[in-house]
Parts: structure tokens; sequence; C-alpha cells
């Protein structure tokens, strides 16, 4: 990235995200996957920042999206989803890319079924940020968004 280039953040969505606003409403509530990106989208327009989202349920596809757009983006905000609690390519593809990243969670998985409560990323990202639904992702992001512009002031 160069320095003209806008500020650009990886927005990574783990399995079965694509089914928000349809999926489990009582727990992670009606607003779909396309609507948190438009959120998403909105608030890095107010901040001049570009976006580019990515979801799968493919674990193989998300490593390759965090090698390729992870690496070439400013920062990453993800949301592994089933994959937090089992997956260590996407823990050795974050820490190979070495890019600040945010963990974030509709749920606290923390209250949740016991084999939640082990994130295999929390002690590689800077913050993690659960329980709060949908918006969970817009405070991810403005606190990437300001962790990585304190880190380039």
């Amino acid at each position: 990235m160069k320095v003209s280039d806008p500020l650009r953040v990886a927005v990574i969505h783990g399995p079965n995200l694509n089914l928000l606003g349809t999926r489990e409403t009582d727990k992670y509530g009606h607003m779909s996957l396309s609507a948190i990106n438009q959120m998403l989208e909105d608030v890095a327009s107010e901040h001049g920042v570009e976006l580019l989202t990515f979801q799968s349920n493919s674990e193989g596809d998300l490593v390759t999206f965090i090698q390729t757009e992870g690496a070439a983006s400013a920062g990453i905000l993800i949301n592994p989803a089933a994959y937090t609690h089992t997956s260590v390519a996407i823990r050795d593809a974050l820490l190979a890319v070495g890019r600040p990243t945010v963990e974030v969670h509709m749920t606290n998985p923390e209250t949740r079924e016991p084999f939640r409560h082990r994130s295999l990323i929390a002690d590689i990202v800077e913050a993690r940020v659960a329980g709060f639904g949908d918006e969970s992702y817009r405070l991810g992001l403005l606190g990437l968004l300001g962790n990585i512009r304190k880190a380039s002031a």
C-alpha cells in the first residue's frame, strides 16, 4: 500500500454468517449480513476508509483471503464465527500477515456453551468486541481505525 492510497480494511465473516437475519434471530437479531456490510461501508465512508468485505463457510477460503487481501490492508476486522474455537490455520494466517486485527462476535461467547469460551486468536488480536449484536461490528471497526491511525501518527 502506497502512502497516497486510501486506508483499506479487510472485513472477514466466517461460516454461517451468510444466514444472518434468518438464523437464530433470538441470538443474532434480524439484520442481514448485507445490511451489516452496508452499515460498515457507511462508517468507513465517514472516515475516508475503503472496505473490502468477504464471507465464506470454507476455512481454506478464509485463510487465502487473509493471506492476500488481509496482507494488502492496513487492518483486519474478523468474525471467525465457529472457526474462532477450532482454526489454527486462521490464527497462523493472521500471524503471517501481521496486520492489526480486531475480533468481533455478535453474541458473547463467554455466556454460551463451554466450547465457545476459548478463542484461538484472542491472544494475537488487538481487541475483542462481543455481545452487542450487529453493533459489535461498528464498535470493532471504529476501534481498529483508531488504533491504526494512532500507530501511524
